[in-house]
């Protein structure tokens, strides 16, 4: 047990599973506090390299240690996101986190339709982030203007898009797969995306896959970890 103690001290990387309605914050918590507790630590650094949505679960790499030195590294590797794009309805926040305040028609969207605009959206492309987002202005986050109803102008920013792909189309709703670069927000991409398709959309369902060389089937759950550290 020293030895895995030594090993945390030292610099780990630490691939969760994360789940639903979690924030990336309360997973750092919770395995701050597992690994403190199991070895008899008062102190230790933990850290996540990117940030997932509570609606969101999948792949976050923690690193405890001197590895929080790598953070920034592993931040600005290409990510691979699946999930599900809602037609018909937009949400101010792009996903559900708040409720449909437009519908709109999708009876004109077909197969041909969905291909043609899929393909605007791979390569470089400038886009908004959502204003339902940490990101700061005059040192306040956007949410915090957007749930105050205070409109705020934000500055597209470039992304790319490596590969955008629909795995099944069953509309209103379309599975996805996307591999982009960093600072890509994939509800911004369901928003603009029902856009461009004469309609609306939202992200109803996301889940990371990849980071870089990390992925999915990596990564444990939260009580695996545990039990695994309490061997």
């Amino acid at each position: 047990m020293s030895a895995m103690k030594e090993q945390f001290l030292n610099g780990e990387i630490i691939l969760i599973d994360k789940p639903l309605d979690w924030t990336s914050f309360q997973v750092v918590n919770k395995i701050r506090w597992l690994i403190r507790s199991t070895f008899g630590i008062k102190k230790i650094k933990v850290g996540h390299a990117g940030t997932l949505d509570p609606l969101a679960s999948g792949l976050l790499i923690l690193c405890t240690g001197k590895m929080t030195k790598s953070i920034e590294q592993f931040m600005g590797q290409e990510k691979e996101y699946t999930g599900t794009f809602t037609l018909g309805g937009t949400t101010p926040s792009y996903d559900l986190e708040t409720e449909i305040d437009n519908t709109f028609p999708t009876d004109h969207i077909t197969e041909e339709l969905l291909q043609a605009t899929l393909d605007q959206f791979v390569g470089t492309i400038d886009q908004y982030p959502p204003v339902f987002s940490a990101l700061k202005k005059d040192g306040k986050r956007l949410y915090e203007f957007a749930r105050e109803g205070i409109e705020v102008e934000i500055p597209t920013r470039k992304v790319n898009i490596r590969s955008f792909e629909l795995t099944q189309k069953a509309i209103p709703k379309v599975d996805f797969k996307v591999i982009c670069s960093k600072g890509t927000y994939i509800r911004s991409l369901a928003n603009d995306f029902g856009k461009a398709l004469n309609s609306g959309a939202h992200l109803s369902a996301l889940r990371r896959t990849r980071i870089g060389e990390f992925n999915i089937e990596q990564a444990v759950s939260i009580e695996d970890f545990e039990k695994q550290i309490k061997k």
